[in-house]
């Protein structure tokens, strides 16, 4: 009988090792892929990361937005010159060269809201180049080694069908939140790119404002731009810092200690990413 029972009890271990090492391995894989889906989908331009959505947001700018902000521009346009002529007491106090610093002016304002798209596309040139940049200083490999998992194996099956069946939760456990927290990084770095296409729809009409002291929504605009754009280099940051940290603990000699502390590592970094649009809006004074 003591036979039948040993030969039970090391069916039930090797089931509960194979199970664990094969959470664990998946485990592993979600993060590498979710890690570099990051550092790839930042690095993209708005025209790279999706050429449809970007031809379909740069249409509507041209057609429906486009006019909105004429109309707009010639109110504002108008307002000034009426505001510019009661300042100087109903032109009896009028210099000629007050107009044609109003024509200039003018002349500017219209510049500005034809090409407010290009002008937004430059903005976002200008981030990525810098963001490429710094990918090449910063990123690391950011993958998670296996070698920890071909040390575990061995330690695994010295254990008891106990401790087994309480590490097979845990890492149960663990599959879990790595799956919450792969969705976390989707709609962060997904969710960054609808909001620049968002913006970047509705340009011209913050734009069509800027000539104006009352109305002038422009200049905060171009900060929220600006915040938005440099928000993808706070993420490479962040991947840099995570890439650091992983690598620090590939060689622990514990092996369950260094996994958990990797998902800790993968929690942090999803935290820190929610926090980079506030911190950008922050540097930028945008609001």
């Amino acid at each position: 009988m003591d036979f039948i029972i040993d030969a039970i009890n090391e069916w039930i271990t090797n089931l509960l090792v194979d199970g664990i090492m094969g959470n664990l391995t998946g485990l592993f894989d979600n993060i590498n892929s979710e890690v570099s889906r990051i550092a790839g989908d930042v690095g993209k331009t708005p025209s790279q990361w999706n050429g449809g959505v970007f031809s379909m947001i740069e249409n509507l700018s041209d057609t429906v937005i486009m006019p909105i902000a004429g109309i707009i521009l010639t109110f504002v346009m108008c307002y000034e010159l009426i505001q510019m002529v009661i300042d100087r007491n109903n032109m009896h106090d009028f210099p000629p060269s007050d107009i044609f610093k109003w024509m200039m002016k003018t002349f500017i304002a219209v510049v500005l809201v034809t090409n407010t798209f290009p002008i937004m596309m430059g903005i976002f040139d200008v981030a990525q180049s810098v963001i490429g940049s710094a990918a090449g200083v910063i990123i690391g490999d950011t993958a998670v080694g296996v070698e920890t998992l071909d040390a575990l194996r061995e330690s695994l099956l010295e254990m008891d069908i106990g401790s087994l069946l309480g590490l097979y939760l845990q890492s149960f456990f663990m599959g879990l939140i790595m799956w919450a927290l792969s969705v976390c990084i989707f709609i962060i770095v997904y969710g960054r790119m609808l909001e620049i296409y968002l913006m970047t729809s509705l340009g011209a009409i913050p734009i069509a404002t800027m000539s104006s002291k009352e109305w002038n929504m422009g200049n905060n605009y171009l900060k929220a731009l600006l915040a938005l754009a440099f928000q993808g280099f706070l993420i490479m940051v962040c991947v840099g810092i995570y890439a650091v940290l992983i690598q620090s603990i590939a060689t622990g000699d514990d092996p369950i200690k260094a996994i958990w502390t990797c998902m800790m590592y993968t929690v942090l970094l999803c935290f820190s990413l929610f926090k980079t649009g506030t911190l950008a809006k922050s540097i930028f004074s945008a609001h």
